[in-house]
């Protein structure tokens, strides 16, 4: 029994130790692992593939996305829409990226969460919004409205999609 709760504190020491140059968003992703050419403005063209609320969600959007870093903390951010928001990473791996961004507004909270694939410049992937609505009385889920966009983007500035 002293063994078991030797190894359990060993590996709970473990996880607490990070070094501080490996900073990361979530879910052991790190910030140094995403492309520079992620970074920029980018032209995003969104089409409406999927949904179970048409009256909610647009058939289609085209929206301009600041992508930005300062330390460890990467913003998106639309001038189009006012949206300002931190993302959290889920998984990089090379050039395929996924992360989220959640958004809560009067009793709703938007769910964002987009993969994207760079390349030369441009980007291509699926980004799903999951929209859930909470009683203003006891806060329980109401309702959850849910879309999945097929979207493009194109660079139009920022960093150089080729890493030298």
């Amino acid at each position: 029994m002293k063994r078991f709760f030797a190894i359990l504190f060993l590996l709970f020491l473990s996880c607490i130790i990070v070094k501080a140059d490996d900073m990361t968003l979530s879910a052991g992703v790190s910030v140094n692992e995403v492309p520079k050419a992620f970074f920029g403005s980018w032209r995003v063209v969104a089409k409406l593939d999927d949904t179970n609320s048409y009256k909610t969600f647009k058939p289609q959007s085209v929206d301009m996305w600041n992508l930005s870093r300062v330390g460890d903390i990467i913003t998106l951010n639309n001038p189009f829409t006012g949206a300002n928001a931190d993302i959290s990473l889920r998984t990089v791996e090379g050039n395929l990226i996924v992360f989220s961004k959640k958004a809560p507004y009067d009793n709703k909270i938007l769910t964002d969460t987009v993969s994207i694939r760079l390349e030369d410049g441009k980007f291509s992937g699926i980004n799903t919004l999951t929209l859930e609505y909470h009683s203003l009385i006891d806060n329980h889920l109401m309702k959850t409205e849910t879309a999945r966009y097929i979207i493009k983007g194109e660079k139009i500035a920022g960093e150089s999609v080729i890493e030298k």
